[in-house]
């Protein structure tokens, strides 16, 4: 992806060609129009030699709209319309009323803040361009990220600069009659950026340009100064003008036909051939001609591979200080970590068997010296060190972390370093399912972690690491279907309730787009055909579907790298004031950024706080991880559907499963979660696997060699892995190759399954297959790929369900306040537990305040008391500080007492009348509640009285 510069300029080759240097696509969010994929084709067509992309105040596409220009033999100028303020970026001032013209954002005309086009010459402008803007967002950000003259004077080399709009310090000032102001401007940007500063001019139909043009073409030439022609592009077609319009009304959070609405006000602002740049500019060819000059100068060259084609990564450097080299001391920690492991509860009866130490054993350190091998080889032992160590220290910590999640619960090595909790050889767990040498792509190591102690983690690599080095990632929320209709529907003045009936039409189908909508719902269609308006609705709509709608951030996504992040890529700044690349997971992903994923799982902290009371209440040693697996009670309990609360198995539809099928074995709950989905369950396949797991049906497979691979499944195809697996059985694939033929399965790509195809026919006949089977099985193989699971997370999460069925069979009150406590804010959660608690003769108490805790708490007959989280207008702080009185002064023993007790300051009258109205009070107070509320507002009085004489050191006589 390299583009080749000659010694002939543009100016030479392309005379009568035109540049645009200031345009908008969908990464301006709700304010370009411009589709990338229709943008270069446009390009193409029109013969141009190159196009900038100046995205308002970021960077989000330029990855996206780097690699589409190299592809399309198009140089790419990347830039951005940066957002200035003439004072102090660390300013926060107070708005000030200026005039304003009809194209400017009223945040922008009343704070002072201007426009200005940065575009890279090279890569040392890239860089600058992105320090830049990670400072505008990260220092400078006051309604816009904002960059001041002295980030100007510091990121300058590499840079052109150009005047942007009307917007701009310049236009705006010149517009203004302020030319005394627009000049000093002038003087002060030329200074900074020499001969790479230009004055923009622009024909776009506003009356206020053409006064601004005159001064500046006027100046130019007076001074000798460079002058550009650009047009502001934000749509690509003259009829998307009002589509535009509509996207700035969302924007801004007005209607269509509001006065005061930010507008284009003409419809002038789309991408122009050369021919019609040109025309416009007849009065001054030059500033055309300097589009070509300028593009000459920007020969920005991005490559993310070596000199060997391979991908770079940007990973840390993991810190050894024993001397050894990284590979080595990978190697002892992984092989130290698995001897460690064959003491631990996984393995206390397995090196109890008689072949443990001659068959079993040996297998295990030949799986990991295999591993161990590919992945030094591929470079990727640090990335493990680094997964392995982070989650070590959250376990040192007390934070849950998961047994292992995705295709990295096949790794040996994974599994030694404890970064998963799951033996991959008794299930045959294929580690080429996660790296392979045909496959070079850095492997992804998804963690789920105890809800609350994830943002603990993420703190902790940000202080191991830098600060500077750890980020989060980029993600956009899109106009999808139902919320266009819903945005521009408002926008046009429907009531939400009219634009509810219009969206509601929509049917529920996932990644559904208007055009498929039509065609499923006729009623649509008629309402559309009858009403003028909603069908000018549903035009616009459909010109402004799929762009993007907002910045946010990844839900799990964490990038660690060896330099300052800022070296790679700009930063955004989250709405906490998180820092996060600006570019997405794909696009972070090409450029070498590495991704560790963060996730938080809910039943991670179910298990914990479980585990805590039982510790508490029962078995202080209790260890979830030494539960006996082969528990024939726990499959019994599953089989009877007893699984609400259960991990992956409480929906009707898995209880009825689990009910049909009755598992026995992990291997049977690993299947059900493969297997409930729609695929396999609309196939029939489900029902095989029933009637064969059950006697009704025979066994049978396609070869006898497949036995091994398929006999865990009953003779079902359900996993990816056994995809692989047959590849290589049969037709000779090697487990890297299989994987790759597994994928091209898996997303229906035809052309790599057709190829494939002669290959698995031409191996499998040459190992003595029958071809006319062999092919059957193909195209079934096909067939099932397209909904096959991942069987080591099958596995992994198949553990936790069980963890959590073990829970419930053996210790129900502890696994019912911990699940009760996870779900305080989900009236209709709590109110399936409670129901589903009492059919275990599990009663849950009301809130006490001499009982209660912030949580559900067990009491001492195990039965469940309500946790004051649960109750509306109860804070946490405010329970924890009650908890806190109680404890270190006894039990409240009347409703007075409480009130001369707790800290009024925090538990405020509003909380205490939601406590007495749940019935907190009724075990300590004779007076009905009903009393209790009349009475509220003197009570309190009376202990705030109270409380105040003691801080004021005063006492009554019966206090002495």
């Amino acid at each position: 992806m390299t583009h080749t510069t000659t010694e002939t300029s543009l100016l030479e080759s392309h005379p009568d060609s035109f540049v645009h240097l200031h345009l908008h696509t969908q990464y301006s969010l709700l304010d370009g129009a411009i589709r990338l994929k229709d943008l270069i084709p446009k390009a193409q067509e029109f013969g141009v030699p190159a196009i900038a992309q100046t995205d308002h105040g970021n960077m989000f596409g330029a990855i996206d709209f780097y690699c589409r220009c190299k592809d399309a033999g198009i140089k790419p100028i990347l830039g951005s319309e940066i957002y200035f303020t003439p004072g102090s970026r660390f300013d926060r001032k107070a708005a000030k009323r200026s005039k304003s013209v009809s194209t400017q954002d009223a945040e922008e005309s009343s704070r002072q803040i201007h426009h200005l086009i940065l575009l890279c010459k090279d890569n040392t402008g890239y860089k600058n361009l992105c320090k830049l803007l990670s400072q505008a967002y990260l220092e400078g950000f006051y309604y816009k990220p904002r960059a001041d003259l002295e980030l100007l004077k510091e990121y300058s080399e590499g840079l052109i600069c150009t005047t942007a709009c009307l917007k701009g310090e310049v236009g705006y000032n010149f517009f203004t009659d302020q030319d005394e102001r627009a000049v000093s401007a002038i003087k002060k940007l030329h200074e900074v950026f020499g001969d790479d500063f230009f004055l923009e001019i622009q024909e776009n139909g506003l009356d206020e340009q053409r006064i601004v043009n005159e001064k500046v073409v006027a100046y130019a030439r007076e001074h000798g100064m460079n002058i550009v022609a650009t047009n502001d592009c934000h749509y690509m077609e003259p009829e998307d003008a009002q589509a535009q319009e509509v996207l700035l009304c969302v924007q801004t959070g007005k209607t269509y036909h509001d006065e005061n609405r930010m507008r284009m006000t003409s419809q002038e602002f789309y991408y122009k051939s050369p021919a019609q740049m040109r025309e416009a500019f007849s009065y001054a060819p030059e500033a055309c001609d300097n589009t070509l000059v300028i593009a000459d100068r920007c020969n920005v060259e991005l490559s993310w591979t070596d000199e060997e084609g391979k991908q770079i990564y940007h990973l840390p450097d993991f810190p050894i200080d024993t001397g050894e080299t990284l590979n080595d001391y990978f190697a002892r920690e992984s092989r130290e970590g698995l001897e460690e492991r064959f003491r631990g509860p996984h393995f206390v009866k397995r090196i109890q068997e008689d072949d443990w130490e001659d068959v079993q054993k040996p297998k295990y350190y030949e799986r990991l010296q295999y591993e161990l091998d590919m992945i030094s080889e591929m470079g990727f032992a640090g990335y493990f060190l680094i997964v392995s160590d982070f989650i070590k220290w959250s376990k040192d910590n007390g934070i849950p972390v998961g047994p292992g999640r995705g295709s990295g619960a096949g790794s040996i090595v994974a599994y030694a370093l404890s970064i998963t909790n799951i033996d991959p050889l008794p299930y045959n767990l294929l580690f080429e399912r996660f790296i392979n040498p045909e496959r070079i792509s850095m492997p992804d190591f998804d963690v789920d972690f105890c809800q609350a102690g994830r943002q603990r983690v993420i703190e902790y690599v940000t202080e191991k690491y830098g600060e500077d080095k750890v980020g989060q990632i980029i993600t956009f929320g899109k106009l999808q279907a139902k919320a266009v209709i819903k945005d521009v529907s408002r926008v046009f003045g429907l009531t939400f309730s009219e634009a509810d009936i219009i969206s509601k039409l929509i049917p529920d189908e996932l990644g559904i787009n208007l055009e498929r909508a039509l065609e499923l719902e006729p009623k649509l269609h008629e309402l559309i055909e009858s009403d003028p308006k909603i069908k000018h609705i549903f035009n616009i709509a459909r010109r402004l579907e799929g762009l993007y709608r907002h910045a946010g951030i990844h839900a799990a996504g964490v990038v660690i790298t060896n330099k300052p992040l800022v070296e790679y890529c700009p930063l955004f700044k989250g709405a906490k004031g998180e820092k996060v690349i600006q570019f997405d997971k794909d696009f972070g992903e090409l450029i070498g950024l590495v991704k560790f994923d963060f996730l938080g799982l809910k039943t991670l902290t179910v298990i914990d706080r479980a585990v805590q009371l039982i510790r508490r209440d029962h078995d202080p040693e209790f260890d979830i991880e030494d539960i006996d697996m082969e528990d024939s009670e726990i499959y019994d309990f599953i089989s009877a559907g007893k699984t609400i609360g259960v991990f992956q198995l409480e929906s009707s539809g898995m209880i009825d499963l689990c009910k049909r099928l009755g598992p026995d074995n992990l291997e049977d709950i690993t299947a059900i979660n493969a297997l409930y989905r729609p695929g396999p369950l609309n196939s029939g396949m489900v029902d095989d696997f029933i009637d064969i797991k059950h006697g009704r049906k025979d066994m049978t497979f396609p070869f006898k060699e497949l036995e091994p691979v398929l006999k865990d499944t009953y003779g079902v195809i359900v996993y990816q892995e056994q995809v692989m697996k047959i590849a290589q059985v049969l037709a000779g694939y090697s487990l890297g190759q299989a994987d790759i033929l597994r994928k091209a399965m898996g997303k229906k790509k035809i052309k790599l399954i057709e190829e494939h195809r002669a290959i698995f026919l031409k191996g499998a006949t040459e190992r003595g297959f029958d071809k006319k089977i062999s092919e059957d099985l193909y195209q079934l193989m096909a067939n099932f790929a397209e909904y096959g699971f991942n069987k080591s997370h099958a596995v992994a999460y198949a553990v936790i369900a069980y963890q959590t069925a073990f829970l419930k069979r053996y210790y129900p009150s502890a696994f019912f306040a911990a699940l009760l406590s996870t779900e305080l804010a989900n009236t209709d959660k709590v109110t399936q537990y409670i129901n589903d608690a009492r059919s275990f003769n599990i009663d849950v108490l009301p809130p006490d305040v001499n009982e209660s805790l912030w949580h559900f708490n067990v009491t001492p007959e195990n039965h469940i008391r309500f946790g004051m989280g649960a109750v509306k207008n109860v804070g946490e702080q405010a329970v924890n500080a009650l908890v806190k009185e109680r404890e270190e002064n006894g039990a409240f023993t009347g409703f007075i007492d409480f009130c001369e007790r707790v800290d009024l300051k925090m538990i405020n009258k509003r909380m205490i009348e939601s406590l007495i109205k749940v019935g907190a009070f009724d075990s300590v107070e004779s007076m009905n509640r009903k009393t209790l509320l009349e009475n509220l507002e003197l009570v309190v009085a009376h202990g705030q009285k109270i409380q105040e004489d003691k801080e004021l050191g005063q006492t009554g006589l019966f206090d002495m």
